[in-house]
């Protein structure tokens, strides 16, 4: 059991932690929650004993093996394979005895050893986890010098996956992981037989790959059962309890000082007065909910929309350069009310196709068909990095607003959460959330029509991730997705395009169905026995049966939610024209406005209207058509 004891630590001064008190029992696999900046990075590092805390202790069973990814996989020559089988210390040590131990009894202790700890299992088992980060076989040959920062980053967390620790720490892994890759990180956790303790803000994730919830807040930790929306759930009611209590205590309190302010004076009721006043001071006062407040997303809508398609593609394909193309033989449209999100692993050619759609790059072969007009929103993580580290948040929104005075930027920051204090520090100061947010506004600000997003929630905490999907709905452009984020996915986008064989086509599937073809592939051995290749085929037999029911009532089922997507941009424009209507001062100040404003209120409620029939209508010839292939 890990346990952490009234712990404390600050730094520079500001507390993180201050009374802290936990304990963990084995076996348990546990999501570590909290805003951007608590601490949450700063308490595994305590309990990995890289820093020392102020007061309190952490103490773990004896002889507990720790595994955490603390930084990426060194750049050597070996390759990724023997790379993460190194990572088993004792594995290694037992071979390299066996090479030159002598002694019998020796030898046979070494070999029943090797037996226990299934060595001889281990170069499979540590292809496999390669495998399911997204390494190929070929690539697992390869040095790990070959490969990026953020590949390493997985070779390193295969690393310490493989090692089977009795305590996994892990930080954020999905950050380097597309989605793919945290689909069958979930699988794997689901099944892993030790303690594990996960920092993450991916509401998925903790929802299906942990059954408790560490919540640090006001420097204190506090442990729920289940996942994150039980623990949302459960955290709400006992705010709304600790609400009434207070509001209860606090009108007790008023009774009892009015008691003594009416009566203290009188000698007959002096007694009672002076009682009511000791237990008013005894009384400990409960404390009031502090609620964090989490700075909206406001993403400019485009001014005027183009007319449809606004991008279409024949027969295209993307190359760099003189080399082989990447994608090909691609027939797509894009509409102006599109929310697309590309599924597909890391290097299939997601980034690939977002470029080639915003104009980074041109096509090899066919047309790629889009108004001069057309203007994008471009968000990648490259992007943070290539941010000027010295400039403030106010000199990158001055360059782009250069006639604006500098109450109208500073209020334009204030806007997205950048008040004076943060406004006016420099870039390389601020948090990767901070980062990002500033990224967002600043690539928006000139209201695209296309807004594409490659990874937008990395360094987002989970309020901050909703607060952007809020953002996402209401954006009257057109939105192209890449994201490990699976509720990120499902809360903004109606049409999925699956991004592999060097291709792009729409996936007819939700993601329940991919998530469900990733983990067949990665089941997917060779089978020893006649009954278990039956099986095998039997189940593929089943997926391919229901492949096909899904596929005759996928077009009802994106029928439906494009028009429940466009009722929600429907009632979005109403309320705005409402929020305008609402003005006193409109009808005398401007009475030509107001009639237009009047009609257009008429004319949206009438669509509203239509669309609503026409949602009921689909959405019942959905269900009619799901019950029937069940």
């Amino acid at each position: 059991m890990l346990h952490i004891n009234d712990l404390t630590y600050r730094i520079e001064g500001r507390t993180l932690l201050d009374g802290a008190t936990v304990a963990i029992p084995s076996g348990h696999k546990v999501g570590m929650v909290g805003r951007n900046g608590t601490g949450k990075t700063t308490l595994l590092r305590l309990i990995a004993g890289e820093i020392v805390p102020d007061d309190g202790s952490i103490t773990q069973p004896k002889n507990h093996r720790l595994g955490w990814v603390t930084q990426e996989a060194p750049g050597t020559q070996e390759s990724l394979l023997d790379t993460v089988l190194a990572a088993d210390v004792e594995r290694s040590q037992l071979l390299a005895e066996a090479e030159t131990a002598t002694d019998p009894t020796r030898i046979a202790d070494i070999q029943t050893r090797l037996v226990d700890i299934d060595a001889h299992s281990a170069p499979s088992r540590a292809a496999s986890i390669l495998a399911g980060l997204g390494f190929s076989n070929q690539d697992q040959q390869r040095p790990c010098q070959d490969f990026s920062g953020g590949w390493r980053m997985r070779v390193a967390l295969a690393a310490v996956l493989f090692a089977r620790p009795d305590l996994l720490l892990l930080d954020e892994p999905t950050n380097y992981l597309d989605l793919e890759g945290t689909i069958w990180l979930e699988s794997y956790l689901k099944t892993y037989p030790y303690t594990v303790l996960l920092v993450s803000h991916d509401r998925d994730l903790l929802n299906k790959a942990v059954g408790h919830i560490l919540h640090l807040e006001d420097h204190r930790l506090s442990l729920y059962t289940g996942g994150y929306d039980t623990f949302e759930k459960v955290r709400r009611e006992r705010q709304a309890q600790q609400l009434a209590l207070k509001a209860k205590q606090d009108d007790q309190r008023r009774h009892m000082q009015a008691f003594v302010d009416r009566f203290r004076a009188k000698a007959t009721k002096a007694r009672q007065a002076q009682s009511r006043l000791k237990a008013l001071q005894k009384m400990k006062p409960i404390a009031a909910v502090a609620e964090a407040k989490v700075s909206p997303f406001h993403l400019t809508d485009p001014e005027k929309l183009i007319a449809p398609p606004i991008i279409r593609l024949e027969e295209t394909s993307a190359a760099y350069g003189n080399e082989a193309p990447v994608l090909a033989r691609m027939n797509l449209r894009i509409d102006n009310d599109d929310r697309i999100a590309l599924l597909g692993a890391n290097g299939n050619g997601k980034s690939t196709f977002a470029k080639l759609l915003s104009g980074r790059l041109t096509p090899k072969d066919g047309k790629i068909f889009k108004s001069k007009k057309l203007s994008f929103g471009y968000f990648a993580q490259h992007q943070l990095d290539e941010m000027n580290p010295e400039e403030t948040p106010y000199d990158a929104l001055k360059a782009l607003m250069p006639d604006a005075t500098i109450a109208q930027t500073r209020a334009r920051l204030g806007q997205f959460g950048f008040g004076a204090d943060r406004a006016d520090t420099k870039i390389k100061n601020l948090s990767g959330g901070e980062k990002a947010r500033l990224l967002l506004h600043l690539c928006t600000h000139h209201g695209p029509h296309v807004l594409i997003l490659d990874e937008p929630t990395n360094h987002l905490d989970v309020d901050s991730r909703e607060a952007l999907v809020q953002a996402l709905n209401t954006f009257t452009g057109c939105v192209i997705l890449i994201s490990h984020d699976r509720h990120l996915i499902e809360a903004c986008v109606d049409r999925l395009w699956l991004v592999a064989d060097g291709t792009v086509a729409s996936y007819d599937g939700d993601l329940d169905d991919y998530r469900a073809l990733l983990l067949a592939r990665a089941d997917q051995r060779p089978r020893k026995d006649t009954k278990d290749a039956i099986r095998v085929i039997d189940k593929k037999d089943s997926r391919r049966k229901a492949a096909a029911k899904r596929e005759e009532i996928a077009p009802l089922k994106r029928k439906a939610q494009k028009l429940e997507q466009t009722l929600e941009r429907l009632h979005v424009e109403q309320q705005k024209i409402d929020a305008a209507l609402a003005d006193p001062d409109l009808y005398t100040k401007d009475p030509p406005r107001a009639a237009d404003l009047n009609k257009a209120r008429a004319d949206i409620s009438a669509k509203i209207e239509a669309t609503e029939m026409d949602w009921l209508e689909a959405s019942e010839r959905y269900e009619e058509a799901k019950t029937a292939n069940t």
